[in-house]
């Protein structure tokens, strides 16, 4: 039996269904939205290689190395993409990433209701020891929403990887433990009451 298993998550600002080939069209327009895959500090799919990356994604699925989520938003809008993924099963931890939505959604409370989805998901279903959050060492926005949630900066893997331009990749490696999670959890529940 895979480990985690395909599921749905929902609540009130966004919902996480597997990725399937259908969502293609939706994702693409979603993309548009902001042509983040010009944004060269990420690996955001055009519109033309999305079919690519839903099929490597659903591929790592496949091997029980990524369970893949298409992100919707509260009116049902497909907005973006997430995903578990180097997952270690014996271990019980896995990373929240290769995420990305579109322009418009991004800076909302959309964000903040994934995490918060994902991470009780992934602590109180599945039992995780730690959860891990990864973004390039320059992708300051990003950095800022994971510290948002309350994950420490474990550290810096310096020339981690090559990026699809050449350049050498210093990635910033977040953590969420277990024993953090009920104060972490208090605080995402605290952001999201807040009035928007």
């Amino acid at each position: 039996m895979a480990w985690p298993e395909p599921v749905t998550l929902s609540g009130p600002h966004a919902t996480l269904r597997p990725l399937a080939p259908e969502h293609h069209d939706a994702l693409c327009a979603a993309t548009r939205d902001g042509e983040l895959w010009r944004l060269w500090y990420t690996a955001v799919p055009s519109p033309e290689g999305m079919a690519t990356e839903i099929a490597r994604r659903l591929a790592l699925q496949a091997r029980g190395a990524m369970l893949p989520f298409t992100v919707f938003d509260a009116c049902g809008r497909i907005v973006g993409m997430s995903t578990y993924m180097h997952i270690d099963a014996r271990s019980r931890r896995v990373e929240i990433g290769s995420t990305w939505y579109r322009a418009s959604a991004q800076r909302t409370a959309l964000n903040t209701q994934c995490k918060r989805l994902l991470l009780a998901h992934a602590f109180e279903a599945l039992g995780c020891i730690a959860v891990e959050l990864r973004t390039h060492r320059l992708n300051t926005p990003s950095r800022q929403a994971i510290e948002r949630l309350g994950a420490q900066l474990d550290g810096i893997l310096r020339a981690h990887q090559i990026a699809a331009d050449g350049s050498l990749r210093d990635t910033a490696v977040y953590s969420i433990t277990a024993a953090e999670w009920p104060a972490v959890r208090s605080h995402l529940d605290w952001q999201l009451a807040k009035p928007r």
